[in-house]
């Protein structure tokens, strides 16, 4: 990994380099995705299964487009128990974690008879998208589908590219079932989101998308946008390592490896106020590599988007972690709570030497579907709050509206709406 010293201009450097990774920067994909999406959409069930026979080299029908029964049972059987028992202690953790965060409905009364409040419902349908391809993210369809299940979505769809036969993961299936998906779709890509955001014979329409894709994925999620909600507009992984000198260099140069394998366009930072720290990573770094099953796309991730930043102090290196407002921050200092307080942009934060990123990525319960390419600096991890919709409630009595309708008259007429203003008048055309 490349070793510079951390400085406004070096700062501004890696910013500019990050944002390469922009699913939005992928324009020459955008014609071929608003292709796919409108033929979908005017076609249906005949233009995704055209698209499964083309990509996915399956030729799906109405018959075979539904994961049955009897094909998550084959696929309980092909994995071993103890997986099966892992992914089912981490489901509840995530589902633990979760309830913490439900909301409830609330009323507001006046003595004057006024009510307000707000109507906490979940969406009707929930759809998810998992990857297939190279590789298969069980922990995904859990991270994604659990916290619906708590919000209360009662149907819950799921669409995954099949095999040339027709299969899906074995591990993506079971950890549907131990999640709760209702239904499951052998259909993928830019495909699959079109026909959830407008929905086909086949495949229904559902209120929201979450879940991770390749670019063609995330660009139809964006172009689907306001026909459908989702969850966002996800980019590459990515983390950043902030540490001092107290710091073991084995163990952040494998928590640094453990983003650079996702793919070539991963981004693992290290900002540390120790050149020691800094030599020993690079050090460790090296020696994994020459044993780890994927260095040939580590190494490619390492050289496009790898970097490790000495900083002349810690308040330099957290104003430069604040400033890549990276997915995965690991706080490895002396005093990692005390550091926290100072870090305003993170998707999520991993505390001491022992909270290692796959931690959260599998088990600890946390959402890992977390904000990329610097929009933690507004976005938050998926939750609860993303299956549920909110409804205001007003209520007013004649008491109450007599108190202030005029200065609600006062406001509407100054804004030119005479109408909103008579509609209020109207009720005390008759009062003194």
């Amino acid at each position: 990994m490349r070793t510079v010293k951390l400085t406004k201009e070096t700062k501004d450097e890696l910013l500019g380099n990050l944002l390469k990774r922009n699913p939005g920067s992928y324009t020459e994909y955008e014609n071929t995705v608003n292709e796919i999406i409108s033929n979908v959409r005017e076609n249906g069930d005949k233009a995704l299964f055209d698209y499964t026979l083309k990509f996915d080299k399956f030729d799906v029908n109405k018959e075979t487009i539904n994961v049955t029964r009897q094909e998550i049972e084959e696929a309980y059987k092909e994995l071993s128990d103890d997986f099966v028992e892992v992914m089912k202690k981490s489901a509840e953790n995530i589902r633990v974690f979760h309830e913490k965060q439900k909301r409830n409905t609330w009323i507001d009364t006046k003595e004057d008879g006024s009510i307000l409040g707000q109507r906490i419902l979940p969406i009707e349908i929930s759809g998810v998208y998992v990857p297939g391809g190279k590789a298969a993210y069980p922990s995904s369809v859990l991270m994604n589908v659990v916290p619906a299940k708590v919000a209360g979505v009662e149907r819950i769809v799921m669409c995954t590219p099949p095999s040339k036969d027709g299969k899906v993961n074995a591990g993506t299936l079971v950890a549907a079932d131990i999640a709760g998906v209702n239904e499951i779709y052998k259909v993928g890509g830019a495909q699959a989101i079109a026909a959830m955001a407008f929905g086909t014979d086949s495949v229904p329409k559902v209120d929201k998308i979450t879940g991770p894709g390749n670019i063609f994925v995330a660009l139809a999620k964006k172009a689907c946008f306001g026909h459908v909600s989702i969850d966002s507009i996800a980019g590459p992984s990515e983390i950043l390592v902030l540490t001092d000198e107290t710091a073991n260099p084995r163990y952040v140069a494998a928590d640094l490896l453990s983003q650079a394998e996702h793919d070539e366009l991963a981004s693992s930072i290290l900002i540390t106020t120790s050149q020691n720290i800094a030599d020993k990573v690079s050090k460790e770094i090296d020696e994994f590599l020459k044993t780890l099953s994927r260095s040939e796309i580590i190494k490619k991730s390492l050289e496009n988007y790898g970097y490790i930043f000495v900083a002349d102090n810690m308040d330099d290196a957290i104003d430069a972690a604040n400033a890549v407002a990276s997915e995965h921050l690991e706080i490895i200092t002396k005093n990692p709570f005390e550091t926290m307080t100072k870090i305003k942009n993170a998707g999520a934060i991993f505390l001491g030497e022992y909270s290692s990123e796959p931690l959260g990525d599998y088990f600890a319960g946390p959402n890992h579907i977390l904000p990329t390419n610097r929009t933690a600096r507004f976005f938050s991890p998926l939750s609860v709050d993303d299956f549920i919709k909110k409804t205001s409630i007003i209520s007013y009595s004649k008491e109450g509206l007599y108190k202030v309708h005029n200065g609600i008259e006062l406001f509407a007429k100054k804004e030119g709406l005479t109408a909103h203003a008579n509609s209020i008048a109207v009720r005390f055309e008759n009062c003194k």
